[in-house]
């Protein structure tokens, strides 16, 4: 038993163990990633792993997630294990940690076994920090034999509710993510997600084997939010009407690609700068509009729930939902790309009595009959002519259209068994997949001089791959644009391409050529169709979930009568009581008297301060009408009139009296 003192002596102990924790924690934080703070509750999360501990964390969308795993990795020796079923967002966060200079890889489908193979003895011998991977990757006997040599800091996982049966993106190879702790069991794990149950947390710590995490849970509530519900006739006069009256950068997300098209098309020739965004459009398309759209050169982005996922763009006003998202996870999530700067943001949901049958519909037509699975499944071996037993990790182009007409099914049935055969972990579909091409030389700097000589016609190409990317072809993967290459070289790139492909038959390097199309990957070799392992009656609990889930949706759009932040917070298990006073209904309870005569005085005051014609931030405006900025009710005051038209806000967030 401890002494007084000696618990003292450990206490002390503790606290400048802490202190020397945090302050490297801040000192990576400033010189890697450029900031001089933490935001709300990523500092907790950094030192719980730093110290060695298991970790939950729920951060809502834009909350900071990636900061939470890779700042305590960048503290200490090794190489952090992040495993995230979203290979954009993976490309992406690789990209950005090469850009400031970190050393980090991924391995995703659609890769050949020689690159896996390379990267993995990268991560091993090389100096790399991160590898991400897709947990379907987890499984195979090549990344296992791989991680057991390497030495590992720490383990994150992300989007870590699709481990669970009760999540809205359940995901099986999740499941396989504990038996790394068999092979390096002293290494600590975080779980990351913006969404997740009480339900699903329990089954993200027990299936995880989390050993007394660490739990931080930031409140779902965003003071900054106003989330309102709309019935009308005519979505398109209402979203114009909305656009009108909240200025600044927009997303109006639909379902369909088509729907898509046809409302950005109606935006722009009604004046309304707009363009749309889809997984059927080329990368560069993409790209180009994505960019437009976050430089503000395009205001509103007209989009399937394709567009969204790890995009930094603060300042984002106004979020519309023309058609209904499946459930209240993916509305929480995408109507959160709104107001990530903390400025007032609105997320409105249109709808028709039609919509709320459909939703609960789809619901059901989610989960095909399981003869119907089997038959897709079939119809994509005789695609692709792959035997049984073969095509483990194989990854296809995949165009849904010509596959269905080909075998006479119905599209969205077809779409809906894919993804089932994903959550069952047997086939992947990318829908937006795009792969940029990369090149590695096999031979080292000796033996390629020879090739020079001997082959006179590769050298212009080879030396031109050696001035941009110098001795790095040797030890990994690189990425190349062929046009660039071409451009230096004065020749076609069709040349080019030619000239790379004959470098790879001569054995002199490792050519893989770019992709643009969707994938579909086997995950396991292919099967016998008549004997497929589905398990039926985890699909048929998952169907049960998807209806449940519907009926949440739809229970959130006809409640008028309690605040839709607390219906939220309640569907996420957080409990409070105080309504957040600027969502539709607070408002509507307002116009009613709900909330006190005493706004009366306070109102006076403001359109008093407006009157003079300056631009005021929200905090100067209730300074110079002698109100307080902690005031809660001042500032619910300031969301109703804004509803009521008395006043509009700036794209810089500033607020003016609406002259109008």
């Amino acid at each position: 038993m401890k002494t007084a003192k000696e618990g003292l002596l450990l206490s002390w102990r503790k606290s400048q163990l802490s202190g020397k924790l945090k302050t490297k924690a801040l000192s990576v934080l400033k010189k890697v990633f450029g900031y001089d703070d933490f935001r709300p509750m990523q500092q907790e999360i950094v030192l719980s792993v730093a110290n060695g501990k298991d970790t939950l964390a729920l951060l809502p969308t834009g909350g900071g997630k990636s900061i939470c795993f890779q700042v305590p990795a960048l503290m200490q020796e090794g190489i952090c294990i992040v495993v995230s079923p979203l290979i954009a967002l993976m490309k992406d966060q690789v990209d950005n940690l090469r850009q400031r200079g970190i050393l980090a890889a991924a391995i995703y489908s659609g890769m050949r076994k020689r690159e896996i193979d390379t990267t993995l003895d990268n991560c091993i011998y090389g100096n790399y920090k991160f590898l991400y991977v897709s947990p379907e990757r987890l499984r195979t006997d090549l990344f296992i034999e791989r991680f057991k040599k390497m030495n590992v800091s720490l383990v994150a996982i992300d989007e870590a509710h699709c481990i669970s049966q009760w999540g809205y993106d359940f995901r099986p190879p999740y499941l396989e993510i504990a038996k790394l702790r068999e092979y390096q069991p002293d290494v600590p794990f975080i779980a990351l997600t913006a969404s997740a149950t009480p339900k699903v947390r329990e089954d993200i710590i027990g299936k995880l084997g989390l050993r007394s995490p660490g739990l931080f849970v930031k409140s779902f509530a965003r003071k900054n939010l106003s989330y309102s519900v709309r019935k009308v006739e005519n979505k398109l006069e209402k979203a114009i009407e909305i656009l009108k009256r909240v200025n600044g950068s927009a997303i109006v997300y639909v379902r369909s690609r088509k729907g898509c098209k046809e409302l950005a098309v109606a935006l722009y020739q009604l004046g309304i700068s707009a363009t749309y965004y889809h997984a059927g459009l080329d990368k560069e398309t993409r790209e180009v509009r994505q960019l437009d759209w976050k430089n503000n050169k395009i205001r509103v982005m007209v989009a399937t729930n394709a567009f969204g996922m790890g995009i930094d763009k603060p300042d984002v006003r106004l979020v519309i939902h023309v058609d209904m998202p499946e459930n209240l996870e993916n509305y929480y999530q995408e109507a959160g790309r709104a107001g990530r700067d903390e400025w007032k943001a609105f997320a409105v949901i249109l709808y028709h009595d039609r919509d709320l049958e459909l939703l609960q519909e789809r619901a059901e037509q989610a989960y095909p009959p399981i003869d119907f699975i089997k038959r897709v499944y079939q119809s994509l071996a005789n695609y692709y002519r792959i035997a049984v037993g073969s095509s483990l990790m194989v990854s296809y182009d995949f165009d849904i259209t010509a596959f269905t007409n080909i075998y006479n099914l119905d599209v969205l049935l077809t779409y809906h068994a894919l993804k089932i055969l994903q959550e069952e972990g047997m086939v992947e579909l990318n829908e937006g997949f795009y792969s940029a091409s990369s090149f590695h030389f096999l031979v080292d700097q000796k033996e390629l001089y020879g090739y020079q000589i001997a082959q006179a016609s590769l050298d212009p190409v080879i030396k031109v791959l050696l001035r941009m990317h110098g001795g790095e072809l040797f030890t990994e993967y690189i990425k190349i644009h062929e046009e660039k290459i071409a451009s230096i070289l004065n020749m076609p790139e069709g040349h080019v391409v030619k000239l790379l492909e004959r470098i790879e038959n001569l054995g002199i390097g490792a050519y893989n050529k770019k992709k643009d199309k969707p994938q579909v990957t086997f995950l396991t070799p292919r099967f016998d169709a008549g004997r497929l392992p589905l398990n039926v009656k985890r699909i048929a609990e998952r169907r049960e979930n998807s209806v449940s889930k519907a009926k949440s949706m739809v229970q959130y759009i006809e409640n008028g009568v309690l605040c839709r932040t607390l219906q939220i917070l309640s569907y996420f298990g957080e409990e409070k009581d105080e309504p957040c006073g600027i969502c539709d209904v607070c408002l509507e309870n307002k116009k009613s008297g709900s909330f006190g005569g005493h706004l009366d005085e306070m109102r006076v005051r403001l359109v008093k301060t407006l009157n003079t014609g300056a631009l005021f931030t929200y905090k100067e405006l209730l300074s110079e009408a002698g109100l307080s900025n902690e005031d809660d009710d001042a500032l619910e005051l300031l969301r109703q009139m804004e509803e009521e038209g008395l006043l509009i806000s700036m794209e810089d967030g500033r607020i003016k009296k609406n002259a109008e």
